[in-house]
């Protein structure tokens, strides 16, 4: 049975993967939580983030602009490498699986969580807030400090 949110509206316990919209020349731009297994937090680490960065490399269907890699989870900016679109759960598993050989298990939950932006403003606004997530973790105390963010593709915003 779903629990219900103070607003009366069911608590959701996994993510609703809305399809893609796309408006004409609009770019497409997704913003992506994913989390690792139990919340173990194992992946703030160099070893980790070059595991990352190599999968995200050779899953190229999708491509990842900017990325903050916390402990425990994941939030990266991608749009599509080519048209029409390869799905995204089927991106996500795939660079999902290629760690996972590399680390030598599995270490991700199953599900992810993905926003279509809208808005310009909006790509801005998340990129501030998650590229402070290390500080109000308290992981440090200048977010250009955390070395386990970047951007491995500029992701255009076109209207």
């Amino acid at each position: 049975m779903n629990s219900v949110k103070p607003d009366g509206l069911p608590e959701r316990h996994r993510p609703v993967h809305q399809p893609l919209l796309n408006q004409g020349n609009r770019s497409v731009i997704v913003f992506l939580t994913v989390c690792a297994a139990n919340r173990n937090p194992i992946l703030a680490n160099a070893v980790m983030h070059q595991y990352l960065l190599q999968a995200w490399q050779k899953a190229d269907s999708w491509l990842v602009g900017r990325y903050t890699v916390m402990p425990d989870h994941l939030h990266l900016f991608c749009a599509p490498g080519s048209y029409p679109p390869l799905p995204l759960a089927t991106w996500v598993a795939y660079w999902k699986r290629l760690i996972a050989f590399s680390y030598g298990r599995s270490l991700w939950q199953k599900n992810f969580w993905d926003t279509q932006l809208r808005l310009n403003e909006s790509y801005a606004a998340k990129w501030e807030y998650v590229l402070n997530n290390p500080v109000r973790a308290g992981l440090v105390t200048k977010a250009d400090d955390w070395a386990y963010q970047g951007e491995l593709n500029l992701l255009r915003w076109h209207n």
